[in-house]
């Protein structure tokens, strides 16, 4: 297991996977998205990646419910 980067964006703290860069609110997912991209060579999911709440290179955060 790898550990993903927590990083403060904006007024939100986020989990970053390592591999795409996808941003999470909790450790476990952004931890799943790097596993996952870790596992299929830097491809991510859909499912997985429909749960960031942060994007690289997005001017701001996406609101998530």
């Amino acid at each position: 297991m790898f550990l993903v980067t927590k990083k403060k964006i904006g007024n939100r703290t986020v989990f970053l996977c390592d591999i795409c860069g996808l941003g999470y609110a909790d450790r476990a997912t952004a931890q799943e998205c790097e596993d996952y991209c870790r596992a299929h060579h830097g491809s991510c999911s859909a499912e997985i990646s429909a749960k960031a709440v942060y994007l690289p290179g997005a001017p701001t955060l996406p609101e998530r419910k």
